[in-house]
C-alpha cells in the first residue's frame, strides 16, 4: 500500500497526519478550523484519498502557521508515499466549475517545487461560527500559503487559477476540488507504464 504517517511538533504547531494515496475518500482529522475542514474533507473526496490525523495550532496568534504546516505536513505523506514515483502518470489537470467560479488545477511530480497561484481572492476572512457557537473565520490569504507549504515538500510543480468567479468560498473549494482531480490523475498507477519511473532521465530529480 501507498501510505505515509508524518508528524510535525513545533512551538507553533502539533501535526499528524497518515496517508493512503489508493483510498476511497475518507477524511477523519480532528482539525479547529470549520472552513478548512470542509477543503480538507472536499480533497479528500475528490481525490479519493484517505486522510487521519489531528491539527493544533497557535490560533491565538493567527491561522497562517497551523494552515502553511498542515500543507507542509500533507506534502511530507505525499512524497514518502510516492516514493521514487516508480509508475504514476506523473502529471495531471482538471478544469473544475463551481456554481459561477471556473477554477483549474495543473500538476507534475516531476521533483522540481514550484507554485503559481492565482485564485483572484477578494482577501476578506470567510465568517462563519465555531463549535462553540462563536464567531470564527478563516483567513483567505492563508489559502497560498497551504499550497505553498505542499508543493515545497511534495516537489511538484503545480499551477492553481480561477478563470471566472464571483464567490470566494467557490473559487477556494473549486481549486481544492480541481487539485484533488489533478493530484489523483498524476499519482495513479499507470498499467502500460509497467512500473517504470516516468522520466526519460529515468530518476525523478
Amino acid at each position: 500500500m501507498r501510505t505515509a504517517t508524518i508528524e510535525r511538533n513545533t512551538k507553533e504547531t502539533q501535526i499528524s497526519l497518515t496517508l493512503n494515496l489508493d483510498g476511497t475518500g475518507k477524511c477523519d482529522i480532528k482539525n479547529p478550523i470549520g472552513f478548512f475542514d470542509h477543503m480538507l474533507q472536499a480533497f479528500c473526496k475528490h481525490g479519493l484519498f484517505d486522510l487521519k490525523g489531528t491539527l493544533k495550532g497557535d490560533l491565538e496568534v493567527d491561522q497562517h502557521h497551523l494552515i502553511e504546516d498542515t500543507g507542509i505536513v500533507l506534502g511530507q505523506c505525499f512524497e514518502k508515499a510516492l516514493g521514487d514515483c516508480r509508475g504514476i502518470f506523473r502529471s495531471g489537470c482538471f478544469l473544475y466549475p463551481m456554481d459561477e467560479a471556473l477554477c483549474r488545477a495543473s500538476v507534475d511530480f516531476g521533483g522540481r517545487p514550484f507554485l503559481v497561484c492565482e485564485p483572484q481572492l477578494t482577501g476578506i476572512p470567510l465568517v462563519s461560527l465555531g463549535p462553540d457557537g462563536k464567531e470564527a473565520s478563516f483567513q483567505t490569504d492563508c489559502f497560498e500559503d497551504f499550497w505553498q507549504g505542499f508543493v515545497a515538500n511534495s516537489k511538484c510543480n503545480l499551477h492553481l487559477d480561477v478563470i471566472r468567479g464571483r464567490s470566494d468560498h467557490h473559487k477556494i473549494e473549486g481549486l481544492f476540488k480541481a487539485a484533488a482531480r489533478a493530484i489523483r490523475s498524476a499519482v495513479e498507477i499507470d498499467e502500460r507504464r509497467k512500473g517504470e519511473v516516468p522520466s526519460t532521465k529515468g530518476v525523478i530529480v
